[in-house]
């Protein structure tokens, strides 16, 4: 299942994102999130893998570079996409170098762009992933990881966090 996470301020804006890819994924399953608050979309994604995240830059909480610096570093491998009505060079590149952005997304945009730039994007976590697939696989081969740790990545993958437990002094379980 494909995932993806939509953060915007406006919710009209998340709406229409919502509406594109609804249309123009109709051959895949796949899950759309939606957040206007940076901070409650950035705890979600610390708690589950998405494909693509798509961000406004302007919000008032937090702006997007920022967010999408933080949800690299939770999930390096989701390809990030910034929305914007501004069209400050300084802004962009900010956004690619911080955050890596794949691609910067103009407001006002058009179906076809925005279907192409989504198309990209999820060719991309494709390759991505096949990539670590078979490094993994010659990793394995060479005994320089064992089929346990493959698969705590992969759950890790799969479910951020799961694999990552908090112990008390006493050997039990810390829950939050």
């Amino acid at each position: 299942m494909r995932r993806f996470l939509l953060v915007d301020d406006e919710i009209n804006i998340l709406q229409a994102l919502r509406r594109m890819l609804r249309q123009k994924i109709r051959d895949e399953d796949f899950l759309v999130e939606m957040h206007t608050d940076p901070q409650q979309a950035l705890q979600r994604a610390r708690e589950v893998a998405f494909d693509v995240v798509i961000s406004d830059f302007h919000m008032p909480q937090m702006n997007g570079v920022d967010f999408l610096e933080q949800v690299r570093d939770a999930q390096p491998d989701a390809t990030r996409l910034m929305l914007s009505a501004s069209a400050d060079f300084g802004t962009i590149m900010n956004a690619v170098n911080r955050a890596e952005v794949f691609r910067y997304i103009a407001k006002p945009w058009t179906a076809t762009e925005l279907e192409e730039i989504v198309r990209l994007s999820l060719e991309r976590r494709d390759k991505i992933m096949e990539d670590r697939r078979l490094a993994d696989a010659v990793r394995v081969q060479r005994g320089v990881l064992t089929p346990q740790a493959l698969e705590a990545l992969r759950l890790e993958e799969e479910e951020p966090g799961i694999t990552k437990v908090r112990w008390g002094l006493d050997g039990s379980v810390m829950l939050d």
